[in-house]
């Protein structure tokens, strides 16, 4: 998978679930025509982001190369690819290494998924040792209702930068809902942060997911920062585009989003 820096700069994808509910083929289009460099799968209740063969098909075909896939571990795909959460990673490696991705995301486990949580730290690193894959281990959430104290939802925590994982995930709309800087938590991340989900929110109990510049996350310095640093990793875009009532619409915010990455990156 190449990396950005032949470009002057982090390489710039499109998450599949910024085009909800238009479908995994639909972002493979969307990525080609508004010139992204690649593409995250969400691996989720659309059938052809599940098939490796019909992944593999749309980036060859789009020319539009695949530089991540997201595990299915949100609550609506608890049954994609089956219940066990570690074939599910397994499956995801599987997929990332046939369609040429070199990252894995996923989530830290919830609270109920307790023998899950209890070997997590050690099996990410297990399986980054076995696969070769980095699986960037996202930043979550406390879970809260409207003006009311969040609940810990997920073990060992929902803060990546506080265990010894090889490789992270930063999002900055879950970073809104946690009340958490994304900066900061890149800063004590270093080199750790291998993936970033570009996005924005201003920290209201809802996961807004809004094209970056829209929030209060600070989603421009951090990429300016990023810059500053060197950062070769991806900065994927993944938005809520689900208000747009028209293509004319959808499209404005996807490359509005690929707009704001590339100027704050510092790249052409």
């Amino acid at each position: 998978m190449p990396d950005g820096s032949s470009r002057g700069g982090p390489l710039v994808g499109l998450s599949t679930s910024s085009v909800y509910p238009e479908s995994t083929a639909h972002a493979f289009a969307w990525a080609a025509e508004l010139g992204y460099d690649a593409v995250e799968v969400m691996v989720g209740v659309d059938g052809l982001s599940q098939q490796t063969a019909a992944v593999r098909q749309l980036a060859e075909h789009h020319g539009v190369p695949v530089c991540a896939v997201h595990a299915p571990c949100l609550l609506f795909t608890q049954r994609v690819w089956g219940t066990d959460p570690w074939g599910k990673l397994e499956r995801s490696a599987e997929m990332a290494h046939e369609v040429g991705a070199d990252v894995v995301v996923v989530h830290p486990p919830f609270r109920w998924q307790k023998d899950y949580a209890a070997g997590f730290v050690d099996g990410i690193a297990a399986l980054e040792a076995s696969t070769g894959l980095a699986f960037a281990v996202e930043n979550m959430y406390p879970w809260r209702a409207r003006n009311r104290r969040g609940v810990e939802m997920y073990l060992p925590g929902w803060d990546p930068s506080e265990e010894p994982y090889a490789h992270t995930t930063v999002d900055l709309s879950h970073a809104a809902i946690a009340g958490s800087d994304p900066i900061a938590m890149c800063e004590r991340l270093g080199d750790r942060l291998r993936h970033l989900h570009l996005t924005d929110g201003r920290g209201s109990a809802k996961d807004e997911h809004l094209v970056p510049g829209r929030g209060t996350t600070g989603a421009a310095e951090l990429l300016r920062r990023l810059a500053a640093r060197g950062f070769t990793g991806h900065v994927v875009l993944e938005i809520n585009t689900r208000k747009a009532t028209t293509r004319e619409e959808r499209e404005a915010d996807l490359r509005e989003s690929l707009d704001f990455a590339r100027r704050h990156l510092g790249g052409p």
